[in-house]
């Protein structure tokens, strides 16, 4: 029995993985004009899954929806209608009736074309698609029309008054774009002549980058680097007062229930940890599932999410210092309990690890938050579940080790005092990290209220505070007495305030390597007496390519992102090492283009990618497209030597703190660039 239960674990989590790796499309649309002047929009939608229904009450699931972003040539009569039977249910988790389609649906606007030769119609289509174990986040699908689209005898109607579209985001053709205009303008652009025609520098070399040998991106260092956080934050969840307390409690309650089999008891213990990590890893894999990783990507670099996920952060470090108590309804945990009392087996051992995970919630969620935000912004889709499998192995150990071996219980520091000053130095290192979620919103959308002294204060302020609490010469409310300051504490102070001081020369422009991966970048800083940093010379991919073809240099172009930790590791390790600098100043024009930023475009960009309309409105949507279309790569960093032609002249390269192989990959540029000249 429990080998058939492990295996259908270990079966459960393959199929994860397989399935991981397919892209789901239940839903296909088809978009037409008929003779009657009616736009008809087609879904095929495939078997066991449905389509919602358009106009659902606020509180339920996304409805069907249809926007039109431009019409020129005619207007449109009433609203959106469906010819299509719908499915109209109760459902018990929303408390409403639903309503939804399946295996097709078809929706009409009735259309007034007042002008052929001029006819254009472009919007998009918003829905949600669920089955019965799973609902995909909501999509976009893009449509538009134009005089070719229309049926032959409605091509020669003729013209009356041209009505423009009322209530809607009407656009303008790309060629009335004005730079100072907002990004409600669409221009649809055909790569790679994006720029202008007499450049060809957004042509394709993905082929001759694989020539050359492209560089490697280093996967499965990214997936060590998110396990080794993740087992990390397991380990410190290990000592938090909602897990610690747990131990023996739990170990106690498996000899209890086989004190006659030692051997039993031990099993329970090891099937246990197991369901822990199973349990962790299933929440990995389901948040990968809903919103996949590129989702998780973006979502990483939004400004609402990481003010929403900065705020929450100082919320769970104001907890911790003893404001108040952060829980789950206790109902929860009841209901739980009572499940694991009154049911046998492996299932009530599953049910009492899930007791566990609801318990521990207050102290492991932020802990947890940060480590998915961080596997997130990997841009790998197994980084959640590889983060969480680290962080729950790391939580189970204590739970098996002790029960193999419950002697050791007897040597364990007793619950007290100390529990609660980890939860408190845990708040300190909240509050630290919540920085860095506000510096990522604030460098995204260039709002320059967190530069890198204004983040460097902070922290030094925090983890001054840190040693001082150390000490024991401040005290919050669940503090307990402290007599004397223990040797742990001491060398923990030592080490808080020492950090604290190596951050003082930080202030007047000091790199400070060993965190320069959480701080803002040295160009924030407005008082900077350091100057071997490198700096990109450009911010825009065509005007550094124009500058380039003036000067006759090959280009460094870097893909980057605001909130790419990695990023900011390779430009303090290896581009201040003093031959980087010299070759990159002396030799290159260095184009930095980041991904993540949140400037909206002076017009809309519609662009077609893997046969679907996709609109770029951001910077960091360009040239997080550059880099795909380009160079058929999407994680950073990354970077790729090319000649005034924008034609690539050696292998790409990307994650690799050694800097003589980056000094080897410049210098190969440079030759290649020198032989074809």
């Amino acid at each position: 029995m429990k080998i058939r239960f492990i295996s259908s674990l270990i079966l459960l989590f393959c199929f994860c993985q397989i399935n991981l790796a397919q892209f789901v499309e239940p839903v296909k649309w088809q978009f037409s004009i008929n003779e009657k002047s009616e736009i008809i929009f087609q879904a095929s939608i495939d078997r066991g899954w449905h389509l919602y229904d358009m106009n659902l009450p606020e509180d339920g699931p996304i409805s069907t929806s249809f926007s039109f972003e431009k019409i020129d040539g005619a207007e449109l009569s009433g609203q959106v209608t469906s010819t299509s039977k719908v499915i109209a249910k109760y459902d018990d988790m929303f408390s409403m009736e639903l309503r939804w389609f399946e295996k097709s649906a078809v929706f009409i606007q009735k259309i007034k074309i007042t002008n052929p030769d001029k006819f254009k119609i472009i919007g998009e289509v918003n829905f949600m698609a669920c089955n019965d174990k799973m609902c995909l986040p909501p999509t976009t699908e893009a449509f538009e029309f134009d005089k070719k689209s229309l049926p032959a005898q409605l091509q020669s109607t003729k013209p009356t008054v041209e009505v423009a579209a009322k209530d809607l985001s009407v656009v303008k053709d790309s060629k009335n774009v004005n730079e100072n205009e907002n990004a409600n303008n669409i221009s649809v652009l055909n790569v790679p002549k994006i720029l202008n025609d007499s450049t060809d520098w957004w042509k394709p070399v993905i082929e001759e980058l694989q020539n050359y040998g492209a560089g490697k991106h280093s996967a499965n260092n990214s997936w060590w680097y998110i396990f080794l956080i993740g087992f990390i934050g397991g380990l410190i969840a290990t000592l938090t007062p909602c897990v610690w307390p747990m131990i023996p409690m739990t170990v106690s309650f498996f000899l209890k229930r086989s004190k006659s089999n030692r051997k039993k008891a031990i099993n329970d213990a090891v099937v246990y940890g197991i369901s822990i990590i199973v349990i962790y890893l299933a929440l990995g894999l389901l948040i990968t599932v809903i919103f996949g990783a590129s989702a998780l990507n973006e979502l990483s670099t939004s400004a609402i999410f990481n003010l929403l996920f900065f705020a929450l952060l100082v919320l769970f470090a104001i907890s911790f210092f003893g404001a108040f108590e952060l829980r789950l309804p206790s109902s929860w945990t009841t209901k739980l309990d009572s499940k694991a009392d009154s049911t046998t087996g492996l299932i009530s051992i599953f049910f009492m690890a899930f007791t566990l995970v609801l318990v521990s919630f207050s102290c492991t969620g932020p802990i947890i938050g940060t480590l998915l935000v961080e596997a997130a912004s990997q841009g790998s889709i197994t980084g959640p579940a590889i983060g969480m499998f680290g962080f729950a192995l790391a939580l189970s150990i204590p739970f098996a080790l002790f029960a193999i071996f419950p002697s050791m219980m007897q040597n364990m520091p007793k619950s007290g005092g100390w529990l609660n000053s980890v939860k408190v130095v845990l708040g300190f290192l909240e509050l630290a990290f919540a920085l860095k979620f506000l510096s990522v919103a604030d460098l995204a959308y260039s709002w320059r209220i967190l530069d890198r002294e204004v983040f460097l204060v902070l922290w030094i302020i925090i983890f001054i505070l840190l040693g001082i609490y150390l000490l024991g010469k401040i005290r919050f409310k669940h503090d307990s007495d402290l007599k004397y300051v223990s040797v742990p504490r001491l060398f923990m102070a030592i080490i808080s305030f020492a950090f604290a001081i190596y951050m003082v020369p930080g202030l007047w422009g000091a790199p400070l390597k060993a965190i320069s991966a959480f701080t803002p970048p040295l160009y924030t800083q407005d008082f900077n007496l350091y100057h071997g940093e490198v700096r990109p010379q450009f911010l825009n991919y065509e005007q550094g390519m124009e500058y380039a073809k003036e000067q006759g240099k090959p280009v460094l172009v870097d893909f980057t992102g605001y909130g790419c930790v990695n990023c900011r590791e390779m430009e303090a390790a290896v581009w201040s090492h003093p031959r980087v600098k010299s070759i990159i100043d002396n030799n290159y024009v260095l184009i930095s283009l980041y991904v993540d930023d949140k400037t909206p475009l002076p017009a809309i960009i519609q662009i077609e990618e893997f046969g679907k309309k996709r609109k770029l409105k951001t910077v960091g949507d360009k040239w997080s497209y550059l880099q795909r279309s380009k160079f058929g790569a999407n994680a950073q960093p990354f970077y790729v030597l090319l000649d005034n032609e924008g034609m690539a002249i050696g292998p790409s390269h990307a994650y690799n703190k050694n800097a003589d192989k980056f000094i080897a990959f410049l210098n190969k540029g440079l030759d290649e660039y020198r032989r074809t000249r």
